[in-house]
């Protein structure tokens, strides 16, 4: 059994769409090396007046919802891991072909990008068996926990599911 202590900053919100089934893909402007990552929940962006802007407006609630993780004092819950099963690379101006895999609005993820190619993560999520409270090093986009987590937990959604999904996905132009 697999027991990691790597994992990915990135917003609640997102992890939560990853974990729900909602999202399948992150779209980033660098490639990873890394095959599997717990889903680390960051809280900073949750702050800014205009986070909601960043959001489709068919998901704001739900992202209202999920903006901060349970926990404090820099100890936070984490209860999904991800594997990286594709990345593909589309130009920024491809990108809002995308729109109905993401939570993000077109906006954000061009201004995100800027004019940088997309590296579009098909990622399969599954839910930790165990949820864990745990405490995370610093890093930017990568960080290490302060415990290992065992791997065992279910996808969030079905094999056929996402089968589907990953060649729709891949078959977007």
């Amino acid at each position: 059994m697999t027991e990691i202590t790597k994992c990915l900053n990135e917003w609640n919100a997102t992890i939560e769409a990853l974990g729900q089934g909602k999202q399948t893909i992150l779209i980033r402007k660098y490639d990873t090396t890394l095959k599997e990552f717990l889903l680390y929940p960051t809280i900073s962006y949750a702050n800014k007046d205009d986070i909601l802007d960043s959001f489709q407006d068919d998901c704001k609630s739900f992202v209202k919802d999920n903006l901060l993780p349970a926990g404090e004092n820099r100890t936070y819950e984490v209860k999904y891991y991800a594997t990286v099963e594709e990345i593909i690379e589309k130009p920024s101006s491809r990108i809002g072909t995308f729109n109905k895999f993401h939570i993000w609005t077109r906006d954000h993820v061009k201004n995100y990008l800027g004019r940088k190619e997309a590296k579009i993560w098909i990622l399969r999520v599954y839910e930790l068996d165990k949820p864990q409270m745990l405490k995370r090093s610093n890093g930017m986009l990568y960080a290490n926990v302060n415990k290992p987590v065992k791997l065992e937990g279910k996808p969030v959604i079905s094999d056929a599911e996402f089968d589907k999904l990953k060649k729709e996905i891949l078959n977007t132009k």
